[in-house]
C-alpha cells in the first residue's frame, strides 16, 4: 500500500511534459547578420552567445528556446565600422551588454520547419518575433538555421535612417548535442 502511495505520490509531481534539455555546441554555433545600404553591403554578428534548448522530439510544441548575445562580441568586416556599431548609435554595448530572445511558442509545419515565436529584447526595448527555422536532426545532435530579416526601428536603433536599410538580414545557425 505504501509502495502505491509512493508512486502515486511521485507520478503526481512529475511535469507531464517531456521535453529534454540540450546542450549548445558552441564552436559549431554561429549568428551572423548582413546590414545594407545604397553602395553595398556590411557583414557582421556575434562570437559569444549561450542558448538554453529545451526539446520533445514527439511534440515540439512543448520544447523553448532561451537565447542570449553578449554584445560586446560583435565584430563585422570593417573595424571601424565594428567601433561604430558598438556605440551608442546603434547597440551601446557598455550600456546594454546582452540582447536576449525568449521563445513564447514553437510551431511545428512539418517535421523540419519550424517557426519560433517569442520575445526579442535589445536596447531595452522588447518585441515579439517569428523566426522560421528548418531543423536537422543527426544522431544525438540537432541543427536550427533559421534565416529571416529583422527591423532594427522597432529597437530604437534609427541611426542612418534613409541610408542604411531598416531591416537586417539574420542567420543563425544553432547546433546542439542531446544529452
Amino acid at each position: 500500500m505504501r509502495l502505491i502511495f509512493a508512486l502515486a505520490l511521485i507520478l503526481g509531481f512529475v511535469s507531464p511534459s517531456f521535453a529534454e534539455t540540450w546542450t549548445l555546441d558552441a564552436e559549431k554555433s554561429k549568428i551572423d547578420f548582413v546590414g545594407k545600404k545604397p553602395e553595398g553591403a556590411h557583414k557582421g554578428g556575434f562570437k559569444s552567445f549561450k542558448a538554453d534548448a529545451k526539446a520533445d522530439l514527439q511534440s515540439p510544441e512543448n520544447g523553448s528556446l532561451k537565447l542570449e548575445i553578449q554584445t560586446d562580441s560583435l565584430w563585422s568586416d570593417d573595424p571601424k565600422l565594428t567601433d561604430h556599431l558598438k556605440n551608442p548609435d546603434f547597440f551601446d554595448v557598455r550600456k546594454y551588454p546582452k540582447i536576449t530572445f525568449e521563445s513564447t511558442a514553437i510551431e511545428a509545419s512539418s517535421e523540419d520547419d519550424v517557426k519560433l515565436v517569442g520575445k526579442l529584447t535589445m536596447l531595452d526595448k522588447t518585441v515579439e518575433i517569428k523566426v522560421p527555422c528548418k531543423a536537422t536532426l543527426g544522431e544525438g545532435t540537432a541543427d536550427l538555421r533559421a534565416e529571416f530579416k529583422l527591423d532594427r526601428t522597432k529597437f530604437g536603433m534609427s541611426y542612418g535612417k534613409g541610408k542604411i536599410a531598416d531591416e537586417v538580414e539574420i542567420v543563425a545557425n544553432l547546433s546542439f548535442k542531446r544529452p
